[in-house]
């Protein structure tokens, strides 16, 4: 038998990450988190992650720098990061958005690990 477990997760009650994203439910393969009301800035120092990324923006506009290329995010579009890819994001105009990560980026401190700058 297959994993049977159920979960819901309300984003009031969910836990906050140092990055300030908000950690909503996680399964054994994929875990979401969501990025409430980001404001504008500089990008952080381009970092890179051992799991892979998909995301949706539900408001605002960003830029994400991803392996030398400048992909344009507005509200409705939605994203890829492979596994291993260098990127970081600059907040253009007050963003939200719902990533999906995959192995879920909470287990083992990956978020943690990640927000060390990529090597060169």
């Amino acid at each position: 038998m297959g994993d049977t477990s159920v979960k819901k997760v309300e984003a009031r009650h969910s836990p906050r990450g140092e990055m300030g994203q908000k950690y909503l439910v996680s399964g054994i393969r994929v875990s979401m988190r969501l990025w409430e009301d980001e404001k504008p800035g500089e990008p952080a120092p381009a970092v890179t992650r051992d799991y892979e990324t998909v995301g949706y923006v539900l408001k605002g506009r960003a830029e994400l720098h991803l392996e030398g290329q400048v992909l344009l995010l507005n509200a409705g579009d939605s994203w890829l990061v492979p596994r291993g890819a260098s990127h970081t994001y600059k907040i253009l105009e007050t963003f939200s958005a719902i990533e999906a990560t995959s192995p879920p980026a909470t287990v083992h401190g990956r978020d943690e690990e990640a927000s060390k700058p990529a090597r060169a």
